[in-house]
């Protein structure tokens, strides 16, 4: 899926324009991906202020699940006024940051752990290794523009894991 390949932004309707640009985040010039990962890095932030550990997890779980399965719903709806994976829909982006951010709530890094993490996922949904290409590729309507980033989230969630077992 290419998402050079928009069609003009035209009458979607408006409750998918909010939800599937992630509040308008998706229209940041440049890096609305970057740029709405690190929203979704600032929420999970203000959640870890405010909530222990183990709810903080388990809030992140539904938050993963919820807005992956709403981003397969919206996404399929902004397919068909803007073209295949457009690239103002950055819902997934939200979904592909939070699932490394499940291991960093606990201990006195929680913060670089985070950061590292987010980071970590931004770097694999640019590269798109093994097996993120092949879905943004093959997958097709919403469930490819989620899955991608998905895995890719998965992927940063274990290289995080593997950092924390070294090095903390």
């Amino acid at each position: 899926m290419s998402s050079n390949n928009n069609r003009q932004l035209g009458q979607a309707p408006w409750f998918h324009v909010i939800i599937s640009t992630g509040f308008g985040s998706g229209f940041f010039p440049g890096a609305p991906g970057t740029f709405a990962g690190g929203i979704a890095l600032l929420i999970w932030y203000g959640l870890y202020l405010l909530l222990s550990s183990y709810v903080l997890v388990l809030t992140t779980i539904f938050l993963i699940v919820a807005t992956t399965l709403i981003g397969v719903w919206t996404s399929n709806v902004m397919e068909k006024y803007w073209g295949e994976d457009p690239r103002a829909v950055v819902i997934d982006e939200y979904v592909g940051t939070w699932i490394p951010l499940l291991v960093a709530p606990s201990g006195e890094h929680s913060i670089w752990v985070a950061i590292i993490g987010f980071a970590l996922f931004r770097l694999i949904d640019i590269f798109k290794p093994l097996g993120c290409r092949w879905i943004d590729q093959n997958i097709k309507g919403g469930w490819g523009v989620m899955l991608d980033d998905v895995l890719a989230g998965f992927y940063a969630l274990l290289l995080l894991l593997a950092g924390k077992s070294l090095f903390l």
